[in-house]
């Protein structure tokens, strides 16, 4: 990965939106950006992943099925771990040094939600198309709440 900067965050930012990010590009790494970018800059951050994710799969080329494509569960179960990781920070970080911490935090814990939940989520249709809160609790570790709101992935 190239060194961050609000410029390549905002590149990020951009492409992800319009739908030119490349794909092959698309790593878990650049989901957490992406997630601490709308986390900082939106109030409405959730619902904007929920909206822009399927889009930018689309833009891909790819689908969202039952089966493939946009997952409510991960996607709710990663914004909120960002978000209340962002609001454990000291105050005044820049914009930068915020998004590497999760980046540095996160990027090594590609499977962190498995330790959440007792089947396997990223399977699981149910949990492909609507919130399914954790299944297990991790000690030291709050699991995510649900933000109320009505999934956009295809039923």
């Amino acid at each position: 990965m190239s060194e961050l900067t609000n410029e390549s965050l905002q590149e990020l930012v951009q492409g992800f939106k319009n739908g030119t990010w490349p794909g092959s590009n698309w790593k878990h790494a650049h989901h957490l950006m992406l997630a601490a970018c709308y986390i900082l800059d939106h109030e409405d951050a959730l619902q904007r992943l929920r909206a822009n994710i399927p889009l930018y799969n689309l833009s891909q080329g790819g689908q969202n099925t039952p089966d493939s494509g946009y997952h409510e569960t991960l996607t709710v179960f990663w914004y909120e771990i960002v978000r209340d990781f962002i609001q454990a920070l000291p105050a005044g970080l820049p914009r930068v040094e915020i998004v590497r911490l999760v980046v540095d935090e996160f990027a090594p814990q590609r499977d962190l939600f498995r330790r959440y939940y007792d089947f396997d989520v990223v399977k699981s249709r149910e949990a492909r198309a609507v919130w399914i809160p954790p299944s297990r609790a991790v000690p030291d570790t709050v699991p995510p709440q649900p933000e109320p709101a009505k999934s956009t992935a295809p039923a």
